[in-house]
């Protein structure tokens, strides 16, 4: 029987963090302990604290990939001149997110742990900041339609933070309702976003 080839440094704490993050979706920061990712890792619990010094230190290490995979695909999917379909991609964007990575929202969405290290708190910060980070993308959209129907802006960054916290709690609603379409609960969140209750369309969908 061939020897199994040994891990790079490199390639072990990539393994680590797989498996961290395939815990902490399944069973929350409490619920996983360093046994278990040891376990899981087929290593020795002394391997997980060289790479990341315990439990605490995989966990911001998880939480930091999937706060920066989350914006990278938000900021990146953002191109649209018009702000209706600006307003599309955002919602998309963040509905993508969910769909293709579950395990990370899953995360995100789980309150963080007090980490006592101030360093570590800042990395893996809960999910209403993150997603405050996020709305703060979304101003310029909503401040750009204000000032096109002579509007203040003023209010720009309470609806933003209205729009993001939306399609937020949804998305954790539809983690584990999936009856509709990514597209159609996109259609319908936008539907609400941009028409609002006493003009909602009753056939709603995308311009994209």
């Amino acid at each position: 029987m061939p020897r199994r080839r040994r891990m790079t440094g490199p390639e072990r704490r990539e393994q680590l963090l797989d498996v961290g993050r395939s815990l902490f979706a399944e069973r929350g920061y409490d619920g996983t302990s360093v046994e278990e990712v040891a376990a899981r890792a087929e290593v020795s619990k002394p391997v997980v604290y060289e790479h990341f010094g315990g439990k605490e230190g995989l966990y911001a290490v998880v939480v930091d990939r999937e706060v920066q995979r989350l914006l990278t695909s938000f900021t990146g999917a953002l191109s649209a001149d018009r702000p209706r379909e600006l307003l599309e991609q955002a919602t998309l964007a963040l509905l993508t997110y969910v769909e293709d990575c579950s395990d990370g929202f899953r995360i995100l969405v789980r309150e963080s742990p007090p980490f006592q290290e101030t360093e570590l708190q800042d990395s893996a910060g809960g999910f209403g900041t993150i997603m405050s980070d996020v709305a703060v993308r979304v101003e310029h959209v909503l401040a750009a339609t204000f000032l096109a129907r002579g509007l203040t802006t003023t209010a720009a960054p309470l609806y933003s933070q209205a729009l993001v916290g939306q399609v937020a709690l949804v998305g954790q609603w539809w983690l584990d309702h999936r009856e509709l379409s990514r597209d159609e609960v996109a259609a319908h969140l936008v539907n609400l976003a941009w028409n609002g209750l006493s003009r909602l369309e009753t056939d709603p969908g995308l311009r994209r």
